[in-house]
């Protein structure tokens, strides 16, 4: 596992982390938002209406409604990246990181229109008679480019599982364990069963789910925030003037914070956006291809709201949640996962500054920071080190009250040995106190309300209705994708397999399974943007024509 998270970072390094990949995604959103004058903004009223029905035609072709089109975008899109993605986020880039999220959702609510639009305009009628539709359908059809259709189609079903299925299942295994004590497994099989129940269905019965779960889980969470945010409320106007202010400049080193720079702080807020809110990775279109209209900028026009809703609107109360309580800079009791942590040669304070700027530069990846992973053995007694020589760095934080023990919780007395900074002894446990992140920071950050220590159950319920719903609209994401390569008979065999991924999930690691969505979502996005510029022209014709009928 360990060598698998290595080659996934590494490539996720080539690809989503690479320097390159944010002003890809940021400047086809700022190009289409220029080339069709700010349509975010302009059509953003025009948009509501259309989701109310009062453009709807009776004999319109599709399969459901725009409003549970809508719903079942949304719940492909609000799922862990609003509740541990932020935090994921927060903790890597600091308050500036919600800036960068913000900036992607903005430039998103055009990309959406634009592939949204596209992608319904070249949907087809399939062998059952429901409707299929995405960007494969626009790469085959219109651009008369196969092989890219194939790619996208085979990386959908990618993402599938690396966005949709596995980090939504670990990430409510991890909530509902640290809340109620209830073991991953259960947890995992119990919602594999209802899952199955519900996508057997088809879009038919997933879009009548979400349209009563995604309203329902929505008001759930915001009230829980709104607690939250109310019983802090000194802090707010301070938050929003980290974000703002840090935005440019990165984030400064605060408690047990290490700093961020601008360049990794704008990385992680893009890259986390991105999983937010999917503007750009062509997984909305695919179901907005079921709704019922001939029109197909209408269609565009009610997905730009997803961006909004889903990053702009309750991404933002997750991160003023987090950064509100001050909980992202604080230590807190945890045992730390394995792709976490890292022995470092030398001894490190982070009450020292000049300790501070070397680990910062450490861990942002600047040069000369003089740090090294730590190689050698390390004397334990009674779970405690007592040889010197080394700091442990957990979730980009120096570890404290650090114990060592074995698997049955037993204090571990021996030897330990540590090559290229990981202990070689598989079923050691390491806890102590360090930043958290993910589920768990925002987890933290509820109890800190008016609510108390029955904040964490709020997101324990909504972080499973936002990631169960995910994952239930990410399987018809695939099962779009498999029609198109394999024909309706693959359906079947690829949900069996959407089942099992999301049981497995429950119980692996965090980090890795992080690892996996991140380079996921990037295979997924590139053909995507390059189709929707290839089209451009096409885009800017389509909507004119919707215009003129409009204004009829």
């Amino acid at each position: 596992m360990e060598a698998l998270y290595n080659f996934l970072v590494s490539l996720d390094g080539m690809l989503g982390g690479a320097p390159w990949f944010p002003f890809v995604l940021l400047g086809v959103g700022l190009f289409f938002t220029i080339y069709l004058k700010f349509p975010q903004i302009r059509y953003f009223k025009h948009a509501w209406q259309v989701v109310t029905g009062k453009f709807d035609h009776k004999g319109d072709p599709g399969d459901t409604t725009h409003f549970r089109a809508l719903t079942t975008a949304l719940s492909g899109t609000v799922g862990t990246g609003n509740i541990s993605g932020v935090a994921f986020a927060i903790f890597l880039g600091g308050p500036a990181a919600l800036f960068w999220m913000w900036a992607t959702a903005f430039l998103g609510m055009t990309t959406k229109f634009v592939e949204v639009t596209l992608s319904h305009k070249y949907r087809v009628q399939t062998e059952d008679g429901t409707m299929a539709g995405g960007p494969m359908y626009y790469m085959d059809r219109r651009l008369n480019m196969k092989w890219l259709a194939v790619a996208f189609a085979v990386a959908t079903v990618i993402s599938s599982f690396g966005t949709g299925n596995l980090p939504q299942s670990n990430g409510i295994a991890t909530s509902i364990e640290a809340t109620f004590g209830f073991d991953p497994l259960i947890v995992g099989s119990v919602l594999g069963i209802l899952l199955a129940l519900v996508i057997l269905g088809g879009i038919q019965r997933i879009a009548a789910f979400t349209a009563k779960v995604v309203p329902l889980m929505a008001v759930i969470y915001l009230i829980g925030a709104l607690g939250v945010i109310f019983a802090n409320l000194e802090n707010i106007g301070p938050s929003f003037a980290a974000v703002i202010g840090d935005a440019f400049s990165g984030s400064a080193a605060a408690g047990g914070f290490l700093g961020a720079s601008l360049a990794y702080a704008f990385n992680r807020g893009v890259n986390r956006g991105l999983f937010s809110n999917e503007a750009g990775q062509g997984s909305a279109p695919i179901a907005h291809a079921a709704a019922k209209t001939k029109e197909p900028a209408s269609e565009g026009m009610v997905s730009l709201l997803e961006p909004f809703i889903d990053t702009i609107l309750i991404c933002t109360v997750t991160g003023l949640v987090i950064l509100s309580s001050g909980v992202w800079k604080e230590k807190h009791q945890n045992v730390f996962d394995r792709s976490d942590m890292l022995f470092v040669s030398g001894h490190y304070d982070d009450s020292k500054q000049q300790d501070v700027e070397n680990l910062y530069k450490y861990i942002n990846d600047i040069d000369d920071s003089g740090i090294t992973p730590f190689s050698g053995t390390i004397q334990v007694v009674n779970g405690t080190a007592v040889s010197d020589g080394f700091t442990l760095i957990n979730a980009r934080s120096v570890a404290e009250d650090v114990t060592y023990s074995l698997g049955n919780e037993d204090p571990f007395t021996g030897t330990l040995k540590i090559e290229k900074g990981k202990p070689v002894k598989e079923n050691l446990e390491i806890s102590g106190k360090s930043l958290v992140h993910s589920a768990a920071l925002t987890t933290i950050a509820f109890t800190r309300g008016f609510f108390g220590d029955f904040g964490q159950y709020i997101v324990s319920i909504g972080l499973m209705l936002f990631a169960f719903s995910t994952a239930i609209a990410w399987s018809y994401y695939g099962d779009r994708a498999m029609t198109y390569l394999l024909g309706p008979r693959s359906v079947m065999p690829y949900r069996v397999i959407y089942v099992a991924g999301f049981v497995w999930a429950s119980f692996s690691d965090t980090t890795l399974v992080w690892a996996l969505s991140a380079v996921a979502i990037v295979v997924m996005t590139l053909p995507n943007l390059f189709g929707i510029v290839l089209l451009s022209k096409e885009m800017k014709q389509t909507v004119n024509d919707y215009w003129a009928k409009v204004n009829k």
